[in-house]
């Protein structure tokens, strides 16, 4: 299993992916899918808006469960990745296949980037879920 350290980490099975200021990536970790197995349909409806940190921003759906996606921190989300979007891609499975690279879920703009300091790091992560 795979823990990029470049990457922070929530305790609801979340990462962040900060690329350039404020800008960041949001995508569910190896171990979420895992647990989640295949995934069949990404739901977010929220771009556009403004979601405070660990309040729900959309939903993954697996052939037998459905689980919310929680906001790492706080921040608008910009877009959804238009690879999961049923009314684009259509491809929800790279959140399986590519969780940390293409099956990212939503790129957001980080209201208070403090709260990455919140989150843990690769190895804190890794003993979470060992």
């Amino acid at each position: 299993m795979e823990f990029p350290s470049k990457l922070k980490y929530s305790k609801e099975h979340e990462w962040v992916r900060v690329e350039d200021g404020d800008v960041a990536y949001v995508g569910i970790t190896e171990f979420a899918q895992g647990e989640l197995g295949e995934l069949v349909y990404v739901e977010v409806e929220t771009v556009g808006e403004e979601v405070a940190k660990d309040e729900v921003f959309g939903t993954v759906e697996a052939v037998k469960t459905t689980s919310d996606l929680f906001m790492p921190v706080g921040g608008k989300i910009l877009e959804f990745n238009p690879a999961l979007d049923e009314n684009e891609g259509d491809n929800p499975t790279l959140a399986n296949s590519d969780p940390y690279g293409e099956g990212w879920i939503v790129k957001i703009e980080m209201t208070d980037a403090s709260q990455l300091d919140d989150l843990m790091d690769a190895e804190s992560y890794k003993d979470l879920v060992s």
